[in-house]
């Protein structure tokens, strides 16, 4: 490496030689276009080599050269990052002009509950301010969902493997599995019979698949495409979406390896050896990432592949894509890859390496260049715990540059959130401590204040930059245990406006032990607007009827379901104001639950347009009027209309 950037630092004094021999030194035009020649041809050239010095990336050139890599990994043990990088652009489709409909739409609506402000998420219920996008039971509903008095189902997409959608102007785009095509592959020389080795696995199919829905009373699909691997997750950024991929394989000595494929009106792209890219410091490569970026008005597609293992998590700024993966030999350690997304371009960038475990995206972020990230060392359990919790903040080149470590001993991250120079943690094992935590110095993260409170918060969501609702479970210490018992859902309001200092300003705990609600797991089941005070969560609340007790009630009892539907708060500085509940449930479904309660009448999200509030099931769309809550209007999505809409 040194001796190819010495050679370009010589051919910089030849060529800055040459050009100062023909113009004159004194030209002030003559020495800004030397430098710009400098910069335009040199510079980029030098860039280039360091970055693929920097990322150790390979190309193989044979199936052979694959089959000894991973031989050698496999023989090494341990764990692995490779990377591969494949971009290819693809036909341009006609998918129909890109324009919006010329309506009655709603002034002020909701939308997808979102991590970083830029970056959409896809989920199973979008709008638009005046259409609701619907995935249910195998289906896509579209509704003429504004204004609320005379909203009507308009037409359905039934679509088997259907997970979730995008909506982009008058495009849809839906994301989901293809359960219909189970290719197997067979080891050379292994018996079927043999269930100790296992050899048999199926090569999964996911489907992107974009419909032109200028009329949504006739949806009309205009783009199909299939991807090798299982759909994990997408973010889209304008008028990009990204998609990413895995692709698990088993190696078996001299059996081919199934590259990935794109298929699309059954012709089929397949990526070849040479463009598998790779490195040597992954150890257990088992699993081609693709990352797929489409601009679903032109029909641009590009493509990036990268051998390595799953991705657990992934954290999307509106610059870059960050994915981990576990190092499960030796030292617990997480692997950060870094890819650059511009535009639909995809390019790998570098990668980096932090002790622990990380919890979910929100314990993620990027802030002015630097990576943050929040883990946790080590296991909580009942019988002992040796855990620590840790933040750590890395350089645009993953290089660490500053950490905050030893963090509430024995306990674990419950839930984290970044809001520019200050991460705020929950760790939990018996309390809730918040941790505040100041990050205007990288190089130097310090720990504010605390805050220990019965029960912990599985997510933090800002209400303005000095407090934070938090949403978990209100607990109870056990006498005979170092654990607590689990009761209701906890909703929490922290000021932490005095850093040193941080405040519960008001709390309310819903339902006793068993209550639940979608928002604990799926933050974009939380529904908060402080303009309007508002706050809607779909509860399952279960409640403990003490007259069935002859005496006191154990802190492990479950309650008996009374209700499932969606909790309407007011909130404010003030605290929560209960306003009222919608449910889609019938009483006799309550009666007739068990341990767990599911029905397709359950409340999973919740919307605003205006001043109507939606709520949706599998089976039904509620509008209430936000004022009152009463009802203005119900759309029953168990119809499946037929193709020229209902």
């Amino acid at each position: 490496m040194k001796k190819i950037l010495l050679t370009f630092i010589v051919l910089i004094v030849l060529l800055s030689g040459c050009v100062s021999q023909i113009d004159n030194p004194t030209n002030n035009t003559n020495v800004t276009k030397n430098t710009t020649l400098i910069e335009d041809i040199i510079a980029p050239i030098i860039n280039s080599i360091t970055s693929r010095n920097q990322t150790n990336l390979k190309t193989f050139t044979s199936e052979n050269q694959l089959q000894d890599y991973l031989e050698e990994r496999a023989e090494q043990g341990g764990y692995y990052t490779t990377d591969n990088i494949f971009t290819t652009t693809t036909g341009i489709a006609d998918l129909g002009t890109k324009s919006s409909p010329q309506v009655e739409s709603a002034t002020d609506y909701s939308t997808t509950n979102i991590q970083v402000s830029g970056v959409d998420e896809p989920d199973i219920v979008k709008n638009d301010g005046k259409y609701i996008y619907a995935v249910s039971r195998e289906k896509i509903s579209i509704i003429d969902a504004f204004p609320a008095e005379s909203a009507s189902l308009l037409s359905t997409i039934a679509l088997e493997g259907v997970q979730e959608i995008f909506i982009n102007q008058d495009k849809l785009i839906v994301f989901g599995i293809d359960y219909n095509y189970p290719e197997m592959y067979e080891p050379v020389g292994i018996a079927k019979t043999d269930m100790a080795i296992m050899p048999y696995y199926s090569n999964p199919l996911s489907f992107v698949k974009i419909y032109n829905v200028s009329n949504r009373s006739n949806p009309i699909l205009a783009r199909d495409l299939s991807f090798d691997g299982n759909y994990y997750d997408s973010r889209m950024i304008g008028d990009f979406v990204y998609i990413i991929l895995n692709q698990g394989f088993y190696h078996i000595a001299e059996e081919p390896i199934p590259l990935p494929r794109i298929i699309e009106d059954n012709i089929t792209q397949n990526a070849s050896i040479e463009e598998i890219h790779y490195s040597d410091e992954i150890a257990n490569p088992d699993t081609f990432t693709t990352i797929v970026s489409i601009n679903p008005h032109t029909g641009e597609l590009n493509k990036a592949i990268y051998l390595m293992d799953s991705a657990h998590n992934m954290y999307v700024s509106q610059n870059n894509i960050y994915t981990t993966s576990q190092k499960w030999r030796g030292d617990e350690q997480t692997i950060i890859h870094k890819i650059s997304i511009t535009n639909g371009q995809i390019q790998y960038q570098t990668q980096g390496e932090v002790p622990g475990t990380i919890l979910n995206q929100f314990s993620m972020d990027e802030f002015e260049n630097n990576f943050r990230v929040a883990t946790t060392i080590g296991r909580v359990s009942r019988s002992g715990s040796d855990s620590t919790n840790n933040i750590y903040i890395f350089d645009k080149n993953l290089a660490q540059i500053g950490s905050v470590e030893d963090l509430a001993p024995g306990e674990r991250i419950y839930s984290a959130r970044f809001m520019g120079a200050r991460a705020y943690l929950v760790t939990f094992k018996k309390v809730d401590p918040l941790f505040v935590i100041d990050l205007s110095n990288p190089t130097n993260p310090i720990v504010l204040g605390k805050l220990k409170i019965p029960g912990y918060s599985d997510y933090l969501h800002p209400y303005d930059e000095n407090h934070l609702i938090g949403l978990g479970k209100e607990t109870v210490e056990s006498e005979t245990g170092d654990f607590a018992w689990y009761q209701g859902v906890k909703l929490s309001l922290f000021d932490v406006s005095d850093v040193s200092n941080p405040r519960e300003l008001a709390k309310v705990e819903i339902g006793d032990r068993g209550t639940d609600s979608f928002a604990l797991n799926d933050h974009r089941a939380f529904l908060f607007n402080k303009e309007k005070n508002l706050l809607v969560l779909p509860i399952s609340l279960a409640e403990i009827d003490e007259g069935d007790y002859a005496g006191e009630v154990a802190d492990n009892a479950y309650g008996e379901y009374t209700f499932q539907g969606a909790f309407v708060f007011d909130i404010s500085l003030a605290g929560f104001v209960e306003r009222g509940r919608i449910t889609h449930v019938s009483s006799d479904e309550l009666l007739k639950s068990g341990y767990y309660f599911q029905s397709e009448n359950s409340v999973q999200r919740s919307l605003y347009m205006d001043n109507t509030l939606y709520t949706i099931s599998n089976n039904w769309i509620k509008m209430n009027n936000l004022a009152d809550l009463s009802e203005i209007n119900s759309v029953d999505l168990q119809t499946v209309c037929p193709t020229q809409g209902c």
